[in-house]
């Protein structure tokens, strides 16, 4: 087990903890520490096969991230090795943290891994988590170009979405509301039926913009949360995108428009907020 160096935080015991699941492959654990650091949390990595073998780690954290990457090479598709070793051993207790209140998020890698390991869409309002993870309904197939793309996107906030994530961003200037997204498998797709319903519901979390659509998704969905609000997957890195100098253009940017938290660092701020108002 390793963990993030917060020794500059005087007072790290009274943030709320995130942890950060790492397993061979995953590249982008880094940045999602630092990103649950800057917007106030106290950020732990914890290997896959730590938690598999004590899932009662689990219990100790009031934020939860499943990084980008590779992991494990995705031999036999992206995400694939990891989401099953999820769904034999950690999938109770994660499932248990979310009924509990803790918010999830998973980019990139992440998400592909989540909907595979049956964390998203999740279970219908109203319904608890079950007991085993459920059959995959929605998936992450291959850019429709067929190639990776590694590419600032525009990205826009769904008026009607419940996820607690993206709250309060539907009003950042277009200039600003923009993700660096980096997948060859990042293609939303999902039946009728189940499309249906995450748009009635509010579980679009996020849309590409119509100019910056490029891998194909369904619906120009980016990214989709789960009944509660909590689950938050999504294919571009909001982790990537926490300090105003991260944007490509951000020396030309109004002053008006780099006031505040850039969106990426705003979304984490949502998440602490949350962690430190509702979980226990």
């Amino acid at each position: 087990m390793s963990e993030v160096n917060t020794s500059n935080h005087a007072s790290s015991d009274d943030r709320p903890k995130a942890l950060v699941i790492t397993a061979p492959g995953i590249n982008c654990d880094g940045e999602l520490a630092l990103a649950f650091e800057a917007a106030g949390a106290a950020p732990e990595s914890v290997l896959l096969a730590d938690l598999i073998e004590r899932p009662a780690i689990v219990d100790r954290f009031s934020l939860i991230g499943l990084p980008g990457g590779f992991s494990y090479g995705d031999d036999g598709g992206a995400g694939r090795v990891l989401a099953q070793l999820i769904r034999r051993g950690l999938y109770p207790a994660l499932a248990a943290a979310i009924e509990r209140g803790v918010p999830m998020i998973a980019p990139c890698n992440g998400f592909q891994i989540a909907v595979q390991a049956g964390l998203l869409p999740g279970p219908a309002e109203g319904e608890s988590w079950p007991v085993e993870p459920a059959v995959p309904t929605v998936a992450l197939a291959p850019n429709e170009l067929g190639r990776f793309h590694d590419v600032w996107t525009g990205v826009e906030i769904p008026e009607s979405t419940r996820c607690i994530w993206t709250a309060g961003l539907g009003a950042v200037p277009s200039e600003a509301m923009v993700l660096p997204s980096a997948h060859g498998e990042g293609r939303f797709v999902a039946p009728d039926e189940m499309m249906a319903a995450l748009e009635s519901e509010g579980r679009v979390a996020l849309r590409y913009t119509e100019a910056d659509h490029f891998n194909g998704s369904r619906g120009r969905v980016a990214g989709i949360c789960d009944a509660s609000g909590l689950v938050f997957g999504l294919m571009p890195h909001p982790e990537r995108y926490t300090r105003w100098s991260q944007h490509p253009t951000w020396t030309r940017l109004e002053a008006s428009v780099r006031r505040g938290d850039t969106p990426g660092l705003a979304m984490f701020r949502n998440a602490v907020r949350h962690a430190t108002a509702v979980v226990r």
